[in-house]
């Protein structure tokens, strides 16, 4: 059974709330111990638990997840609802240090059990405690398997996140928050996100023109990690297009007004922002540019919790 199978057949559990599906996540099922009576926990696939039913990830899909991440030594990875500790002991493996967040005491014991035994216990925490109540400011990586209302209630406390922090869920998505990335293991979808920076507001940017250095004042509307907005100019008005942010990357294009086509791509910093400007008029020639922001950065579409009707539409989509 795939876990869209047992998606399906839990649906109706689901929406009561009663069960779903995570990333190695079991949260507060009943333990499977031995016939022998010795007290040897193994969990039992589809059991259901606070949250969640258990449906392991293949390690084909743990791969690919680390690295659609790029995790690396430097990285901290939290898994939410990690179950039996694959992803967690995974990137310990390759050198990062790693935190699993799971309800089910039984399923922690087993996950440092198993860290023991591949090595990696100093590299690989876990920890007993609920996933909507914890603290995973700290990662630079999150990783999950959780079904669709249980990621929109997570979404707006990972867009909290520093920008830059990736994301990576097996099959579910978060909504309207479109994945930066997407691959496919068989039957089974990977989803990659970078936390974005906050790019919106007005911006008065200096780069250089065929006519000479040029202030432009700039304003930007930001809608998860997509932008659109305007470029004000002495005589007209531009849009930009193609406005993205990957994590604190900020890329756009526009016409300037001697009629060269420029790509901007840039380092959003706070209130400042310094990159590169593209020609592409002039065989794509290089130069820097630099902004900064005036007055407050608004609050970006979709940082703050999902609306209920959002919610309400997964169930139809």
């Amino acid at each position: 059974m795939t876990p869209l199978d047992a998606f399906g057949a839990r649906r109706r559990q689901l929406l009561t709330g009663s069960g779903a599906i995570a990333l190695g996540g079991l949260l507060g099922t009943p333990a499977l111990w031995a016939q022998t009576g010795a007290v040897t926990y193994e969990p039992e696939r589809g059991q259901s638990g606070k949250d969640v039913i258990w449906i392991p990830t293949p390690d084909t899909l743990v791969n690919r997840m680390l690295r659609m991440a790029q995790v690396t030594p430097k990285d901290y990875v939290i898994d939410l609802g990690s179950g039996d500790g694959k992803i967690v002991i995974a990137a310990a493996r390759e050198g990062a240090r790693g935190l699993g967040i799971e309800y089910n005491p039984d399923m922690v014991e087993l996950s440092r059990r198993r860290a023991q035994q591949a090595k990696v216990a100093d590299r690989a925490r876990f920890e007993k405690a609920d996933i909507f109540e914890s603290d995973f400011s700290q990662a630079t990586v999150i990783t999950m398997y959780l079904l669709p209302h249980l990621n929109l209630r997570l979404r707006h406390r990972i867009l909290a996140l520093k920008p830059g922090t990736r994301v990576v869920s097996h099959e579910f998505r978060m909504g309207r928050w479109r994945p930066d990335e997407s691959a496919k293991v068989g039957h089974a979808s990977v989803h990659l996100w970078l936390v974005p920076a906050n790019a919106g507001g007005d911006w008065e940017f200096s780069f250089p023109q065929q006519s000479g250095p040029r202030t432009v004042r700039m304003s930007f509307t930001q809608r998860f990690q997509y932008v659109t907005g305007e470029a004000l100019f002495k005589d007209f008005t531009a849009l930009p297009s193609d406005g993205k942010l990957l994590g604190e990357r900020l890329s756009f294009d526009l016409t300037d007004e001697d009629g060269h086509l420029r790509r901007f791509v840039g380092r959003v910093a706070g209130d400042r922002m310094e990159g590169s400007v593209y020609d592409f008029t002039n065989n794509g020639a290089r130069q820097p540019f630099s902004a900064r922001r005036l007055g407050a950065a608004p609050p970006f579409d979709g940082a703050g919790p999902a609306p209920e009707h959002e919610a309400e539409s997964l169930g139809t989509e």
